[in-house]
Parts: structure tokens; sequence; C-alpha cells
């Protein structure tokens, strides 16, 4: 309980904590003296004057070791004890992002871990904690597109939201011109100097009713920059489906990334194409795009101070107060 009082205690006039060492001078010079020889006047043989003889001689040293320990709390409550409150406060111009994720059934393939889209839903849950002071949303795609979360500054919620992202919440397919286009709606009115949007596939373009390259030209005009990236491995990837008596197997299918598409989109717009083989190389992708585009951000630090005096105050004049008590009572002086 004391440790925890003064864990986080300043003082606000530190210089007097060097009155603290009367303390030891006050006890070297009670030992040095000793205590003041008193008279040795038998007034009864009771059995109760017995026991209180007793009492005095085994905690004769009581009253000063209470005076000692009031005189302490007083110069500590004097020192002007104070807790503090650090709170930061984060101001700059932020980023308005949009993370256009890929949620397609081929998403599931295991060549990442556990599978694609849990890797992807990972990386983007660290970047979204790592933009302190940006707009960010979140935009997802099969064979159409849906807002999941609007342009928004509460982390919770966005976090929340791309945790709960499964495949199958939306008819399935590659729809990557729908998901550009819906992610640059989202940002048609942002008054941000800086929009952007990651967009993430694992496949070829094959629905959606409109073309990707009409939704690159969307963005390019809405000035919203495009970072695109492939995943998946070289070749075949493992793939959970399921079979004619409704098990689900594993099955091998060729990874299919249409990387010239992706390649063009991110040029145009000012953006960069990466592409990914597995969990590593996804975190260091969206690293990149974090130092790519930096927000101006200003931080200030403040710190409140409280005054906790008051228990020290407390605790002196309760030492006081036994000491009193035992001078009237167990060590009260005959006349």
């Amino acid at each position: 309980m004391i440790a925890d009082y003064f864990h986080s205690i300043d003082f606000a006039w530190p210089w007097l904590l060097w009155l603290l060492l009367l303390i030891p001078a006050l006890a070297w010079w009670y030992w040095k003296t000793g205590r003041r020889k008193k008279g040795t006047m038998l007034v009864s043989t009771t059995g109760w004057n017995h026991r209180t003889r007793s009492l005095k001689v085994r905690f004769q040293h009581l009253p000063f070791i209470l005076r000692l320990l009031s005189l302490a709390c007083i110069i500590l409550a004097i020192a002007r004890p104070q807790s503090h409150f650090d709170e930061e406060r984060v101001k700059g111009e932020g980023v308005d992002i949009i993370l256009t994720l890929d949620v397609s059934g081929s998403m599931l393939a295991q060549d990442f871990s556990p599978n694609r889209l849990e890797a992807a839903k990972a990386v983007a849950i660290d970047f979204v904690d790592s933009r302190k002071t940006d707009r960010v949303g979140v935009v997802i795609f099969s064979g159409e597109s849906f807002t999941m979360v609007p342009l928004t500054t509460d982390k919770n919620v966005l976090k929340a939201q791309i945790d709960g992202i499964q495949s199958g919440l939306l008819e399935d397919g590659t729809a990557i011109g729908s998901g550009l286009a819906t992610s640059a709606d989202r940002l048609r009115l942002s008054t941000s100097k800086s929009k952007v949007v990651i967009l993430l596939t694992d496949g070829e373009n094959n629905g959606g009713q409109i073309p990707p390259v009409t939704a690159k030209e969307i963005a390019k005009n809405l000035g919203i920059k495009v970072y695109t990236i492939g995943v998946g491995s070289e070749g075949y990837a493992p793939i959970p489906v399921q079979d004619g008596a409704g098990r689900v197997v594993m099955q091998r299918e060729k990874v299919n990334i249409d990387e010239k598409l992706l390649t063009q989109i991110a040029n145009e717009t000012g953006g960069k194409y990466f592409r990914v083989s597995d969990n590593e190389g996804l975190k260091d992708v969206y690293k990149e795009i974090d130092e790519l585009e930096k927000s101006t951000i200003e931080v200030s630090s403040l710190r409140q101070y409280t005054d906790r005096f008051l228990p020290l105050a407390i605790a002196a004049l309760l030492f006081l107060a036994l000491e009193w008590i035992l001078r009237l009572t167990i060590f009260r002086k005959l006349p």
C-alpha cells in the first residue's frame, strides 16, 4: 500500500526532504543520552501494577518512535508530495486511407499462415494502429463490393470490423474494378491533401459492373493514390474446397494474379505495386507504405499534478494522538 502511494509521487519542494536527516540524528541523541532516570517507588504489589510495569519496560521506546514517525510524516507532507497524470495530445494533418480487401474464396488458400485472408487482416489491424491521426475506412470485394467501414478515426471500431471479415460475405468472384470504384467513391468528398487506397487481391478481375480501367480513371481524376498488392505464392497453392459429399478437402490451384493490371493501376495513380508470397513479405509491404505515406503529426505532452499531502498529515496526527494516549495511560507519571 505504501509502495503504491509513492510509486507515482513527485515532490514540489524536494529540498525539504533533507530535513529527514533529523530522524537518525534524533535517534542517535536518544540512544546516547538514554532515558531520564525515574524514581522507583513501590505503590502496590497487585497484579495489575505488575502487568503495567511490564508493559512500560517492554514498550518504553514506543512514544519516542511514534514521535519520530510523526515528524517524518510532517516533513514529507511539507515537501508537497504530488501525483502526476501524463496526457499526450496529438495534432496534425492526417491521410485519408481506404483499405480495400479481396474476400473471394481463393483468399482462403493456405500458402500464407493460416491463410491469405487472415494474414491480410492481421497486417491491416497493425497498420491501423500505426496511423495515429489518419482517417481509415475499409472496403471489401469479391464478385461485388461493399463498404465495411466508412472513413473514421475510431481505431477500435476499425480493428473490430477488420477482425470480423470472413470469406463468403459477398457473391464470389474477383471484381477489382468494383472494389476500387467503391473505395474511390468513399474518398470523393475527402478534403485531405493526401488520399490513398491500398488494394489487396490474389486474382484476376472476373466480375463486377465497373471495369478496372474505368475505376483507375476515377481514382486518377479524384487525385487518389492507389497502392496495389498481389498476394500468393508462385505456381500452385492449397485451397480448401467442398467435394460432392459436402466435405472440405484441400485442392491445389494455380495462382493467377493480374500483375500487369495491378502495376498499371498503381503507376498511373502515383502509387506502387507489390507482389508478396508469404506473411513476412506482406508485413514488409505495409511497413513500406506506412513510411511512404507519412502524416504531419505534432505530439505535445501535458503533465497535471495533484497534491497528495493529506494522507501524510493524517498519519502524523494519528501517531501524535497515539503517543499522547500512551503517555496518559501506560506511561503516565505518578506525582
